[in-house]
C-alpha cells in the first residue's frame, strides 16, 4: 500500500513542477514561496480548529491535529529550517534554468536518500536497487552534457550548484522524515501544520529584509493563480507521502527513488508548454532515469 501511496505523491509532485515553474516566471522568489506556504497552511487550519473544538469528529475521519510537547516542535523547527534553505535554493535556480535540466537534477535525490538510509537506518539494498541509484546518477550526468548546448555550463553557473545545494538538503529532510513520523510517531497532518507554521515565520523574517523595505519589488510582484496552485499541490503530496511512511515496512531509500517519477510530467507536459530546447534529446537520459526507478521498484 505504501507504495502506491508513494506514486500518488509523485504525481501530485509533477503537477506542482509545472505550476511553480510559472509562478516563478517573472518574480521574486520569496514572496513566491510565501504564498504557495500561505495557500497551503490554510488547508489545514480548519483541521486545527476542529481538533480543538470537536477532537472526537476529527479523529474519526483521521485529520485530527495533536497537541505536542515543546521538544517536538523543535524537531519540526529543524526540518522547517532544512527545507526553507533548500526550497530558496530550489526556486532560485529554477527562475534561472529551463524546467528540464533542473528537475533531472532534482531526481539525483534518491541518491544521497539511499546512502543516509544505509548508514542511518541500516536499509540493505540489494543489486538491482544499487545498479538502479547509480543509473539514475549516470543519467543526471547525460543532462549535464544537454545542458551546454543550452548555453549552461554547469561548472560556472551558479544556480547548478543552488539546485545541487537544494537536492542534498531535501533528500536530508526526507531521511528525517522518517524519523519524525516513525520515531515520534506524528501524523501527516500534524506535522504539516506546524512544519507550515514554522517555515511561514522563517519566510517572514527574511522577506522583512529583503523584500517588504522596497516598494518596487513590492510593485514588480504579479500574483499568479499558480501560487495558491502550487502550495495546495505540494501539501496534497506530502499528505500522501507521510502517509506512506507511517507503514513500518516503508523503506525510506524506495519512497524517495518513487517520488522521482514525476519527472516524466516535469520534462515531457513541462517541456511542452514552457517550449524549452533540446525535448528529445532529453528524452534519452529521462529514460534512463525512468529504468533506475523501475529497477528499484521490482527489486
Amino acid at each position: 500500500m505504501w507504495m502506491y501511496l508513494g506514486l500518488l505523491a509523485a504525481l501530485f509532485l509533477g503537477l506542482h513542477n509545472l505550476c511553480k515553474k510559472h509562478a516563478v516566471q517573472g518574480n521574486e522568489v520569496f514572496p513566491v514561496l510565501l504564498g504557495t506556504l500561505l495557500s497551503g497552511f490554510l488547508l489545514f487550519i480548519p483541521f486545527f480548529i476542529g481538533s480543538k473544538y470537536n477532537p472526537e469528529y476529527f479523529k474519526e475521519i483521521g485529520f485530527y491535529i495533536t497537541e505536542l510537547p515543546w521538544q517536538t516542535h523543535g524537531f519540526i523547527f529543524i526540518k522547517s529550517m532544512i527545507m526553507a534553505a533548500s526550497w530558496i535554493l530550489a526556486y532560485a535556480a529554477l527562475k534561472h534554468l529551463p524546467l528540464t535540466i533542473v528537475t533531472p537534477i532534482r531526481s539525483a535525490g534518491p541518491f544521497f536518500t539511499f546512502i543516509g538510509a544505509i548508514l542511518i537506518y541500516n536499509e540493505q539494498p540489494n543489486s538491482f536497487q544499487w545498479i538502479g541509484f547509480f543509473l539514475i546518477i549516470f543519467s543526471v550526468l547525460l543532462y549535464s552534457r544537454i545542458g551546454k548546448k543550452e548555453g549552461i555550463i554547469f561548472k560556472k553557473n551558479k544556480w547548478i550548484f543552488a539546485i545541487i545545494g537544494a537536492t542534498f538538503l531535501g533528500a536530508s529532510s526526507g531521511l528525517y522524515d522518517k524519523f519524525l513520523i516513525q520515531n515520534l510517531t506524528l501524523n501527516p497532518q500534524t506535522l504539516q501544520f506546524w512544519f507550515c507554521f514554522y517555515t511561514i515565520l522563517i519566510l517572514l523574517v527574511i522577506l522583512s529584509i529583503t523584500w517588504f523595505p522596497y516598494a518596487e519589488k513590492r510593485k514588480s510582484f504579479k500574483f499568479r493563480w499558480t501560487i495558491i496552485a502550487v502550495g495546495i499541490l505540494l501539501q496534497t503530496a506530502d499528505y500522501f507521502y507521510f502517509k506512506a511512511l507511517q507503514d513500518p515496512d516503508a523503506l525510506i531509500m524506495l519512497l524517495s527513488a518513487i517520488k522521482r517519477s514525476q519527472i516524466l510530467i516535469a520534462v515531457v507536459v513541462g517541456g511542452l508548454i514552457f517550449k524549452e530546447k533540446n525535448k528529445r534529446k532529453k528524452l534519452v537520459p529521462l529514460f534512463g532515469i525512468m529504468l533506475g526507478v523501475f529497477l528499484i521498484l521490482y527489486s
